[in-house]
């Protein structure tokens, strides 16, 4: 496809750049640049998958439903496919202390035979799961942190690796993913070999979790200074964590207040002019896609639609987190989402999965079992 190679090009010129300076997260913002790719496709679809989960064969994760899911992306011929997060995680080998760049590989390798069967670009996004997280690095190349990173190095040509956040533009529309794990120095979600039981995430301020002061600038930046159509944006979920969709976009500096409903954002975070969604509300971003809750769900705030993204294999069609959503469209697992963008307006099919045994009448393989509009925003 034309293009691709403007992108490979972009990723490996911004990691050669950033490894000659003496304050990489500092150049970020002046490396980072735009690739205008694909220009003059005014028509065009890119899909999009939730938390795909290996690791959970039996509860989540089905390798013949998630096969089927990547035919029939492959059927629906979109230009690129994002993956959002939970695709590679490496926490049963923390937890086990099994962990080294050979068995981290290995969960790589696990992922990729499956998205193999996709012939187009794949773009990654950072999940809890993963545990590519600041909070782990400890200043050896041994750490889990640094092993994740170079396995998604290795085996995946996705921008991003090495700070988490990247953009393109492809056609008429800006792609921007967002990052909190590499940039917060606590646990965003989970701790790693921490289960349950020994311990909760109650404690954490999560006015703790952040973009950093270097990302939020790029990404205000990299808003506002686009004259895309469209622009869509992706994070593993609102803040990294938490359950819910619009439910938690008025929190922390995802939209400025605590819990208790009090306005604490000019004081948290000197400097920035917005949280997180009131710029994305003004900058006139189209779509916030994430996963992490494992389900559909389809919300919207001052204009941005808030998208929930099924996951691609659970052939137990749950909706998972249900009542973390409290309006809106939602739906239960499995499938993608083929979006669609024309000149005038996107189109997102959330295009259904089922095993053979599974299907009826009413669910069909490769079916659309919902469908909406968004006409063109111009601000």
């Amino acid at each position: 496809m034309a293009g691709i190679g403007a992108v490979s090009w972009f990723w490996s010129a911004n990691r050669i750049a950033k490894q000659a300076v003496s304050e990489p997260e500092e150049a970020v913002v002046s490396q980072t640049a735009i690739v205008q790719e694909g220009v003059g496709k005014e028509r065009f679809s890119f899909g999009v998958q939730g938390d795909s989960h290996p690791e959970r064969a039996g509860k989540m994760f089905s390798s013949g439903l998630y096969e089927t899911t990547l035919r029939n992306v492959a059927n629906v011929r979109p230009a690129f496919y994002f993956l959002s997060g939970d695709d590679f995680s490496i926490e049963k080998l923390i937890e086990n202390k099994s962990y080294s760049q050979q068995a981290v590989d290995e969960v790589y390798l696990t992922q990729k035979k499956f998205l193999d069967a996709l012939s187009i670009p794949k773009y990654l996004v950072n999940g809890n799961h993963e545990q590519e997280a600041k909070y782990l690095l400890d200043g050896t190349d041994s750490n889990p942190a640094v092993l994740a990173r170079n396995a998604r190095e290795k085996y995946f040509d996705s921008p991003g690796t090495e700070n988490g956040y990247y953009s393109f533009v492809y056609g008429d529309a800006l792609f921007v993913v967002i990052d909190f794990y590499w940039h917060s120095d606590i646990a965003v979600d989970n701790t790693a070999g921490v289960t349950k039981t020994a311990g909760g995430k109650g404690n954490r301020n999560l006015w703790d979790v952040t973009l950093g002061d270097t990302q939020y600038r790029w990404f205000k930046q990299t808003l506002e200074g686009s004259a895309a159509k469209y622009k869509f944006v992706f994070a593993h979920h609102v803040l990294g964590t938490g359950r819910g969709g619009i439910e938690e976009a008025k929190l922390y500096e995802w939209g400025g207040y605590d819990q208790k409903g009090i306005w604490e954002f000019d004081a948290m975070r000197p400097g920035w002019e917005l949280p997180i969604h009131q710029l994305m509300a003004k900058s006139g971003v189209t779509i916030f896609f994430q996963g992490h809750d494992h389900l559909f769900a389809r919300q919207e705030l001052d204009g941005v639609v808030y998208q929930e993204v099924p996951t691609p294999a659970d052939d137990t069609y749950t909706a998972f987190n249900r009542g973390a959503y409290m309006s809106g469209v939602v739906m239960p697992n499995a499938g993608f989402l083929n979006v669609a963008v024309s000149p005038d307006a996107v189109s997102v099919d959330y295009v259904r999965s089922f095993l053979p045994k599974d299907e009826s009448v009413q669910n069909r393989n490769g079916g659309v079992g919902y469908s909406y509009s968004i006409k063109r925003r111009d601000l």
